[in-house]
């Protein structure tokens, strides 16, 4: 694999690239693009809406301007497709929750250097206690899978199953495109209390309130409860350290009938830990954040599956953004 060689004005552009990021970040948090929704307006229109200052906001929208993602003529600005799309509230594609869950994120990256120094966590689980920060991590999960889970259910055989465990499945959104995929299949969503209002309401608006129920619970310190044939583990085992990942596959394996199958999604490293890209930076994420969640490579999570007792374990061909992967095996 080709190496990249880096040059002084791309480690410069790399060194600034914060900024395009927060200019991204504060049109969110004031919703500008929704703001301007159909319309074409002026600066002064649009701080009047936003309630800000003339020069501030501006100065604000030349520079989304520059970065495509407003347009401007005649001194008036409007939405790009791109932008109508994907972060006005008004279209179905609005992803600013997830953009904004990664604006809370801000302040720990920036304390990096701390958290690499004393290797212990710089920002903690309390920071969720706030609701505008939950409702922008359980619905950003919420934007990013419904993306994700249309095309990913239909590389999973589940004809023959009928009981699906979401374990830490949030707002329930894989747990609702599974069923919507397997007319057979019913589901149960096991997460914390606090998640619950927002599942009960996401599958309730898929009208399938029959179909998947919710379990509150803590799957780290107290039991799962029922009997399932298969297990659905995506993106909590990054939460964790080894030794409580196992614990959590193990409760998950104790629950499933004879040739059960467990499924775990997550971004995976390759078993040298140091590619791809994304689950190199995100295991940095969770420094910042666990007190020993990580990245896990293949060769880990197969291992952990292994030593549960789950047999014929392989990695599915899927391939999802920031370069998710698939590791099933049955029981």
């Amino acid at each position: 694999m080709n190496k990249h060689e880096w040059n002084q004005g791309q480690l410069l552009r790399l060194s600034g690239q914060y900024w395009p990021t927060c200019t991204l970040h504060a049109a969110v948090k004031l919703d500008v693009f929704s703001a301007v929704g159909d319309q074409q307006l002026t600066s002064e229109d649009i701080a009047q809406k936003l309630n800000g200052d003339k020069m501030g906001v501006t100065r604000l929208l030349n520079a989304l301007t520059a970065m495509n993602l407003l347009e401007k003529a005649d001194d008036k600005f409007f939405n790009t497709p791109a932008s109508k799309s994907f972060l006005s509230k008004d279209s179905s594609g609005y992803i600013g929750h997830i953009i904004m869950h990664h604006h809370h994120l801000v302040d720990s990256w920036s304390k990096l250097s701390q958290a690499v120094k004393t290797g212990h966590p710089v920002r903690t689980r309390t920071s969720y206690n706030s609701a505008e920060r939950r409702e922008s991590f359980l619905m950003g999960m919420f934007n990013l899978a419904m993306n994700l889970a249309p095309r990913l259910v239909t590389e999973i055989d589940l004809f023959n199953r009928r009981h699906l465990l979401d374990l830490g499945g949030g707002p329930g959104t894989y747990a609702i495109h599974f069923c919507l995929h397997n007319p057979q299949l019913k589901a149960t969503v096991y997460d914390f209390a606090t998640t619950r209002p927002f599942a009960e309401k996401t599958i309730e608006k898929f009208d399938l309130t029959d179909r998947i129920d919710f379990i509150a619970g803590n799957y780290l310190e107290e039991g799962i409860e029922g009997v399932y044939d298969v297990a659905w583990l995506s993106h909590i085992l990054h939460g964790e350290g080894p030794e409580d990942c196992q614990r959590i596959i193990q409760k998950s394996v104790s629950v499933l009938e004879p040739r059960g199958m467990i499924i775990v999604h997550d971004f995976i490293l390759d078993n040298t830990m140091d590619n791809p890209l994304f689950p190199a930076l995100f295991s940095l994420n969770m420094l910042l954040g666990t007190s020993g969640g990580q990245s896990y490579s293949e060769e880990h999570i197969t291992d952990m599956l292994a030593g549960a007792g789950v047999r014929e374990i392989q990695r599915l061909p899927f391939q999802g953004p920031n370069d998710s992967g698939i590791i099933a095996g049955v029981v």
